[in-house]
């Protein structure tokens, strides 16, 4: 190893931040952050954005440490034999070991009218944008949220509680699929007294959008002045336009020790990752899991040791339903719901006490680089994963 070894992170999200800043344990290591924008987006608040409750945006100085270097720009293109990335305005970055931390955008939609007339909430810009097309819509333009997801959850009961405008949220399917039914009645009841109109079902797709209206599988109309886009996400193509290996949506494929299998020197974390191709659930707690896995993995190789392979737990899937009222949807560790959950304003207290603690766990990172615990059983859940799909290629092969 040299000094000032030059570790490059593209992407200052939950997992590029918590990387950046674990790697800053070694002091022999010039830490370099690029990401597009001057601060830190809080994605999970988003949804509060768009409805004016909250800036979600948060100071780089408040989360990153004083040693990582940022560069606000977008990497173009990675050089994996030059160990270069190209940037859209400033020289190339040299690295001798690379982060890939791209996150997730919103998903290309083949619905009809979708790109042209819907709103995406995956990104800063976009949130903002939705927030000046409601803040210039009539009070009582009629709002459709399409997606039953956590997403579309979230924004359909901020907008309804914190505007006077009347929301239908259009799920395409099962409200809130990931819920246990128990905890599936308790969102219903919660977004009725929100006076959330909520469409389930098959009928209840989003096949057409117009500028003033959506059209459903079953043949409705309904009126809709703002379309809010919430369903799934896509990954950027910087890996795929780099000649890297990917899955199917754009995934940097990788180990299970989230090192690329194109070359040893580019590590991923975070959503746009997928190890052993079978990525785990887009999500912010999964992020604040794999973004210090990722680091731990380039210094053991720094380090000479052999890297750990990923553990990632999922104990709950967390779900505001306006300012003080949330749920709790507490999981096995195989990321499946139980039927306990935790709703009403102690579900919103609970809610809201994460999505601080998370901002709060970028700066413990930051000033204590390597003191967080980050590995927790899953119960072996993801090696079962592993070897049924083995035992499933091995009887196709």
């Amino acid at each position: 190893m040299t000094a000032n070894t030059r570790v490059v992170v593209i992407g200052g999200g939950y997992s590029g931040v918590l990387a950046a800043n674990r790697l800053t344990r070694r002091t022999d290591l010039a830490v370099t952050l690029v990401n597009p924008r001057p601060a830190f987006v809080d994605r999970i608040r988003l949804h509060q954005l768009a409805a004016d409750t909250h800036g979600a945006v948060v100071d780089y100085a408040d989360v990153l440490a004083p040693a990582v270097g940022l560069v606000v720009d977008t990497a173009t293109r990675i050089d994996a034999a030059a160990r270069t990335v190209e940037l859209a305005a400033g020289d190339p970055l040299h690295y001798d070991h690379l982060v890939y931390a791209v996150g997730s955008s919103s998903a290309v939609s083949g619905v009809p009218g979708a790109a042209e007339f819907a709103h995406p909430l995956a990104s800063l810009e976009e949130a903002r944008a939705l927030k000046r097309v409601l803040d210039a819509a009539p009070a009582a333009a009629p709002v459709t949220v399409v997606g039953g997801g956590p997403t579309g959850i979230e924004v359909a009961a901020e907008l309804a509680e914190a505007t006077v405008h009347p929301v239908t949220l259009a799920c395409g399917g099962l409200l809130g699929p990931y819920l246990h039914p128990r905890g599936r009645r308790s969102v219903a009841r919660r977004l009725a007294a929100l006076g959330v109109t909520v469409l389930d079902g098959p009928g209840s797709r989003v096949t057409a959008v117009a500028d003033a209206s959506v059209r459903l599988a079953d043949g409705r109309e309904l009126p809709s002045a703002v379309t809010v886009w919430a369903v799934g996400f896509s990954v950027p193509r910087l890996a795929r336009d780099s000649g890297l290996s990917t899955d199917a949506e754009g995934r940097l494929l990788t180990d299970e020790t989230y090192t690329s299998l194109d070359s040893p020197h580019i590590v991923a974390t975070g959503d746009a990752a997928a190890p052993s191709g079978l990525p785990v659930r887009m999500s912010c707690q999964a992020a604040v899991q794999s973004g210090p896995q990722a680091a731990d993995t380039v210094l053991a190789r720094i380090e000479g040791r052999a890297p750990e392979p990923l553990t990632v737990m999922f104990a709950a899937q967390c779900i505001s339903l306006g300012r003080r009222n949330g749920i709790f949807q507490i999981a096995h560790r195989n990321d499946i719901a139980r039927g306990a959950h935790i709703s009403g304003r102690a579900g919103g207290r609970i809610k809201e006490f994460i999505c601080r603690g998370i901002v709060g766990q970028l700066s413990d990172e930051a000033s204590r680089p390597g003191g967080r615990r980050v590995r927790f059983g899953d119960g072996g859940h993801r090696e079962r994963l592993l070897r049924q799909r083995s035992a499933t290629e091995s009887v196709k092969g």
